[in-house]
């Protein structure tokens, strides 16, 4: 015997209500496009971009990474054979690849520190009331500014064996000279992109000191913080997402070395002490024509800054 309630009949939902099935079809629909799916059509041209810029060419250096790879004259077809992992070990093997890395880690233990800190620092003394500050916030963003070329002839008519940094040290100056001494080209090179990149830090850190609130440092200030505790205690914490960014920045930036040393240092003189990753990838890619080799290299660059940036990333959250 069927109930009264199974006799009756099935009415459409209330007007401004969804039936289930419709409620899950939304969620999926806003899962894969947001609340507001007009962003996803504001966004296309730059996702356009990345794609065809980015994606594609990373997906081939990886393809060709695999394969036995060299460039050839237009419209000429040659076999280009799977290899498998054969490049990847050629590069593990090089010498040359062993001692570029450990180029570009002296690097950034030198750049990054030297860059959040002095970046912070000018920005703190930048964002307090003193003379001439406009004329100082314009004076650092110059460098950043001005193309690599122009600086880097200053950079070496400074540090030259007759140059003013070494006349000013006297007997103190390395023998041979920085830029051609095979424990400081390196070195040099870090100081040089730390000055020349702290102009858009200290701009990131400058806007970010605009929004901690002055209460925090003269409550501070009332119960006698000094000037370190209150830069410790207030500046630094309220700062600390862009310390983050200012961090992964400098981090990729000093992966993707390639101007400095090539202009610098001529190619990674002395002896290979100054060469990077990406210089090495273009040397042996381009002038030697063995893009095999050198997309492999690129591809173990990609992963060794995604691992840092992996692990920076769970530091901070569990810091959170």
């Amino acid at each position: 015997m069927t109930s009264i309630a199974s006799r009756r009949p099935k009415l459409p939902p209330p007007e401004g209500e969804l039936a289930p099935g419709q409620v899950r079809a939304q969620r999926v629909l806003r899962a894969a496009l947001g609340r507001h799916p007009i962003g996803m059509l504001f966004s296309a041209p730059y996702a356009f971009f990345i794609a065809v810029l980015f994606a594609y060419p990373l997906g081939l250096a990886v393809w060709i990474s695999f394969h036995r790879y060299f460039f050839t004259a237009p419209g000429v077809s040659v076999p280009r054979p799977y290899v498998g992992l054969a490049n990847y070990d050629a590069v593990l093997d090089d010498p040359a690849v062993r001692q570029a890395f450990l180029n570009i880690l002296i690097f950034l233990v030198i750049n990054v520190p030297l860059t959040v800190m002095l970046s912070l620092l000018l920005a703190t003394a930048l964002n307090a009331v003193i003379p001439f500050r406009a004329f100082f916030r314009t004076s650092f963003f110059v460098p950043y500014v001005t193309a690599s070329v122009a600086t880097v002839g200053v950079w070496l008519f400074m540090f030259s064996s007759g140059g003013i940094i070494s006349n000013l040290l006297g007997p103190l100056a390395p023998h041979p000279s920085w830029l051609v001494n095979e424990q400081w080209a390196m070195p040099t090179i870090a100081i040089y992109v730390t000055w020349k990149g702290l102009g858009i830090f200290i701009l990131l850190y400058l806007a970010a000191l605009q929004g901690v609130p002055k209460e925090l440092y003269e409550a501070a200030e009332v119960d006698g913080a000094s000037w370190w505790h209150r830069f410790r205690s207030v500046t630094v914490p309220g700062v600390r997402q862009v310390t983050t960014l200012v961090t992964l920045l400098a981090v990729i930036t000093g992966a993707n070395l390639f101007t400095e040393p090539y202009l610098l240092t001529g190619g990674g003189a002395p002896n290979g002490k100054s060469t990077s990753p990406v210089l090495q990838i273009y040397e042996t890619g381009i002038e030697q024509n063995h893009p095999d080799f050198a997309s492999a290299l690129g591809v173990i660059l990609v992963v060794g800054v995604l691992l840092i940036v992996g692990i920076q990333q769970l530091v901070q959250r569990r810091q959170a």
